[in-house]
């Protein structure tokens, strides 16, 4: 079983900037495709960014140009880089590991945008 630990949320005010950490657990991390996901209250859980093997990144068009998503294969951690946040951005951020038809979630770490 992978486990899989956020840290890294609070509150920030608008403007301000949070940089998320997810540790994976397993020799095989440097395999995993990652993802960050969210869920803001009342709305369904959405992909935020993602980052494969080959450390190519996608992101929600609605972070592009604010998060920057990246990976530290040899702290079998990866980043989330969240700069320029909005209220809207006020979620639970959940970290999901994935190989092949497996995937591990963590618990998710609140992220509050308010002044």
């Amino acid at each position: 079983q992978v486990q899989v630990v956020e840290s890294g949320g609070g509150l920030v005010q608008p403007g301000g900037s949070l940089r998320l950490s997810c540790g994976a657990s397993g020799s095989l991390f440097n395999l995993y495709v990652m993802g960050w996901y969210r869920q803001a209250p009342g709305k369904q859980r959405e992909s935020v960014a993602a980052i494969t093997v080959g450390a190519w990144t996608d992101y929600a068009d609605s972070v592009k140009g604010r998060f920057t998503i990246s990976r530290d294969n040899a702290k079998n951690t990866v980043y989330l880089q969240m700069n320029s946040l909005k209220p809207e951005d006020t979620a639970v951020y959940y970290c999901n590991a994935r190989f092949g038809q497996r995937e591990y979630w963590g618990q998710g770490t609140q992220v509050t945008v308010s002044s």
